[in-house]
């Protein structure tokens, strides 16, 4: 997410380190590297206009304070403009009204409205232990109901039966009533994409919008389009009133010009980012970690916020109690952490909230397919070599190769691992993943 631009201003950066004061003449390069990296990301050309022009009053002679750098002081004026330029804070769902809390999702057909529907959905009822109903108003596309209808009964998720003869403003009606009448806390109504904006379209959504009074009205663009995403969610605004933004497929944009420029141009919050294809791949969208991320400095605060209350705790508290009882952390144990990484989206992205000198150590010696190979080759050990790995021995170790479909040489890799991951589990008390990333709260540069 956002590595082109996240490369270039770090590098921009690291130039301007070692002069004593931040000047004219050391920043206007700087910056001049900085509006081509924006403009790269296709952020607005009005957005990247005033954010140079508000970090060049705040730098030209800002003095460097104790032991800063001008780099650091630098950082800390593009951090704050950032947090500035994408909305200060997170702005949350507004659900305060009387049951059922209609929602209500709009945007272009293509942008992933549909999978993000069962995304907040899954949200609601897990995190905020709401209950939940989603419906389908699209009788255009085909499979589109039967989509959501399967999205639904994955994330378990009650879903109302609708159909293509329906018209999308009687299913809305007869959802919202249901909903009211069956005690659900929250209404998701999935609209109709089209391909472009047309009268026809804009029309209808409205009449739906106007007869079920949603409490929120969210636009759902995809961060790969850039400046089209904006233009498009201002276009929805000037019909909709809209009253936030969720932005997907940002585990995929490498510009990220949209996360930059949304905000600014609409007027709207961004209030959710969708960062993976499975149904818990939504995260609430703060400001401020997002300017973290683009300065390379990673983002444990969201990474830890993804392990609390999920089984990935569970499982680190699990572990936590056994090493604390004085057993061993195993194999088994080291697999299990393995998969706790797949269960959060894989290592990429993981990697992608892991401060920037962090990462690029730990992707040089560790990446997706050694994951895997990982797993493969301990489950072709038997369980009393998990729990004991001092077992492994030639004869053990070439008979779990060919049963993994790997060398001896990356079974002894992996044991290697094991070790060190051993003994730093002793170091953090088993804490497992959640201890280990809220010791990295240390390594953030202060701003």
């Amino acid at each position: 997410m956002l590595e082109n631009l996240s490369s270039r201003i770090t590098s921009v950066i690291k130039t301007i380190s070692g002069n004593a004061r931040l000047s004219e003449s050391n920043i206007l390069d700087a910056l001049r590297e900085v509006r081509i990296a924006l403009l790269e990301a296709d952020v607005a050309i009005s957005v990247v206009k005033s954010f140079i022009e508000q970090v060049k009053v705040e730098a030209l002679g800002h003095k460097v304070i104790g032991s800063l750098t001008p780099g650091q002081a630098l950082i800390s004026i593009v951090n704050e403009k950032l947090t500035e330029l994408m909305g200060q804070q997170n702005d949350a769902l507004n659900l305060s009204c009387i049951p059922p809390a209609v929602i209500l999702m709009a945007g272009l057909q293509g942008a992933g409205k549909t999978t993000t529907v069962a995304k907040l959905a899954k949200r609601l009822k897990e995190v905020d232990k709401k209950k939940v109903l989603v419906v389908s108003t699209d009788v255009y596309r085909p499979a589109a109901i039967l989509q959501l209808q399967t999205l639904a009964k994955a994330i378990d998720v009650e879903w109302f039966a609708s159909d293509e003869t329906q018209k999308p403003l009687d299913i809305g009606l007869n959802a919202k009533e249901y909903a009211k009448k069956h005690y659900f806390d929250v209404l998701i109504v999935d609209t109709a994409g089209r391909l472009s904006i047309d009268d026809f379209m804009m029309n209808e959504i409205k009449q739906v919008h106007n007869a079920l009074e949603p409490v929120e009205t969210l636009f759902v663009a995809d961060a790969m389009l850039g400046q089209d995403a904006v233009n498009t969610a201002k276009a929805f605004n000037d019909t909709l009133a809209l009253t936030g933004i969720i932005l997907t497929k940002m585990d995929g944009d490498a510009r990220g010009g949209a996360a930059l420029s949304i905000r600014q141009i609409t007027g709207k919050p961004i209030k959710f980012i969708g960062v993976s294809e499975k149904t818990n791949g939504l995260e609430p969208f703060y400001p401020e970690r997002m300017a973290s991320r683009i300065l390379g400095m990673g983002d444990i605060l969201s990474l830890i916020d993804e392990v609390k209350g999920s089984a990935v705790e569970a499982q680190a508290k699990k572990l936590m109690d056994k090493v604390k009882k004085g057993k061993r952390f195993d194999l088994e144990d080291f697999k299990n952490q393995f998969e706790q990484v797949n269960n959060m989206g894989g290592l990429s992205s993981l990697m992608d909230k892991m401060p920037a000198s962090i990462a690029s150590r730990a992707s040089s010696v560790v990446d997706e397919k050694m994951v895997k190979k990982n797993v493969a080759i301990i489950n072709s050990m038997t369980v009393v070599e998990r729990r004991r790995p001092e077992l492994l021995k030639a004869s053990r170790k070439r008979r779990v190769a060919v049963g993994s479909g790997t060398s001896v040489q990356e079974v002894n890799q992996l044991l290697k691992q094991y070790e060190q991951i051993s003994d730093m589990m002793k170091k953090f008390g088993g804490g497992g993943m959640l201890k280990m990333m809220k010791g990295m709260r240390h390594l953030l540069p202060r701003m």
